[in-house]
């Protein structure tokens, strides 16, 4: 595989890693020699002639850390004193050299204040040896510079992980199952725990479990691209969650599934599924109409209770359509109120009172249509009848009955 060759050389550099730099927050079964580091106070001195340290040796090394660390790093005070609790050195030899690296690679400031908050032991970390080859990995599979910056600001654990043992064989999966770099960096930038996890141990299992099932291949990339979070659950948990969404009726074959899959997955998604469903029961949706509604966008479970409260009222109390009739159509819950469905809504209320078109035109009829479809079957078409019928669609002109 390309990407192998290219990160030959950069493999055998990574294998002779000194022995005091990086510590991983959560080990997985892909172990680095990095890994199995205890997290104590560090120096840049070689291991082999490092002396006992006096009392007096320990107080300057703290002292010059934290005005380093807020004078170089631009971190708070408390910020800097607790960092300095990880992280100790006299020189500013080697963190210079990482705090060049990082700027040389598009981080701002601010996203290198919080790397460094974050993950202080990057400051000793060899920068030549360490952290240049894996940036360089992630600029080679297609993350941008900006992108490389965000995600690593906001989670720099991959930067502790060995690229040899846990990122290659990681991205190795990842492109088995995606096929295109583009939707491996997708899946990252939802969440860097993507490479940082021990593929064997949840998320092969499950992608296994989904092609027993019969669900395509473009579904489940759909899936692991969009929401990874889903298929990183632990196997037991994924398995139930599968389960549960066959039998509410959803066909395996179809993207709907696994889109009921991430609806499902996780404390937090079923707790808002269940937020959702007792929402519409308060507008009178029975638990069929509720299922149903599901079936057709399992993401109408995954809406803000003020979201689905503002647009039935507007569909129930201001245009004066049936609750249920919502049921049947759930993705009109997902458009702006503002942008989108008042407009049209108007548009459609001034045709109406002029007897233009008749009461029977469906909700789709009026809400789905892409713009230009719509404005040619109900703007354009009448705008001698209804001069004004375009300026009211823009918001120039209110229409009172809105």
């Amino acid at each position: 595989m390309a990407v192998h060759q290219n990160f030959q050389t950069v493999r055998l550099n990574y294998l002779s890693i000194p022995s005091v730099l990086l510590i991983s927050k959560k080990p997985t079964q892909l172990k680095s020699p990095l890994a199995e580091l205890k997290p104590t106070l560090v120096s840049l001195q070689n291991e082999a002639s490092v002396k006992p340290i006096t009392s007096k040796t320990t107080t300057k090394q703290h002292s010059f850390t934290i005005t380093y660390l807020i004078n170089s790093c631009g971190l708070s005070s408390e910020s800097a004193i607790s960092a300095s609790q990880k992280v100790r050195f006299q020189s500013p030899e080697r963190p210079d050299l990482v705090l060049a690296l990082l700027e040389n690679y598009g981080f701002s400031k601010i996203q290198i204040s919080n790397l460094i908050r974050k993950r202080p032991v990057l400051l000793l970390a060899n920068p030549e040896n360490i952290l240049l080859p894996k940036l360089e990995f992630f600029q080679s599979i297609g993350l941008s510079s900006c992108d490389l910056a965000r995600t690593l600001s906001s989670d720099p654990t991959l930067l502790t992980r060995s690229l040899e043992n846990q990122i290659i064989p990681s991205y190795d999966f990842l492109k088995s199952v995606l096929l295109s770099n583009e939707k491996i960096v997708s899946a990252l930038k939802r969440t860097t725990w993507i490479f940082l996890e021990d593929p064997s141990k949840n998320l092969m299992p499950n992608v296994a479990f989904l092609r027993e099932l019969g669900v395509p291949q473009k579904c489940v990339a759909l899936l692991l691209t969009h929401f990874p979070e889903a298929v990183m659950q632990k196997h037991e948990d994924f398995c139930g969650i599968v389960r549960e969404v066959k039998e509410i009726g959803f066909e395996p074959r179809k993207s709907m599934f696994v889109l009921a899959v991430h609806a499902l997955s996780g404390k937090g998604n079923k707790s808002i599924w269940e937020k959702c469903f007792e929402v519409y029961k308060r507008w009178g949706w029975s638990k069929d109409d509720i299922l149903t509604a599901f079936k057709k966008h399992p993401h109408s479970m995954m809406l803000s209770e003020k979201k689905i409260m503002k647009s039935m009222d507007y569909f129930v109390n201001k245009m004066g359509w049936p609750s249920r009739m919502i049921a049947q159509c759930p993705v009109v819950l997902f458009f702006s109120l503002e942008r989108r469905i008042i407009p049209r809504c108007s548009v459609f209320q001034i045709l109406l009172s002029k007897g233009l078109i008749k009461e029977d035109f469906s909700l789709t009829t009026v809400l789905l249509p892409v713009e230009k479809r719509f404005l040619e079957r109900f703007v354009t078409k009448y705008q001698e009848e209804v001069p004004d019928l375009l300026s009211v669609y823009q918001g120039k002109v209110k229409f009172e009955g809105a």
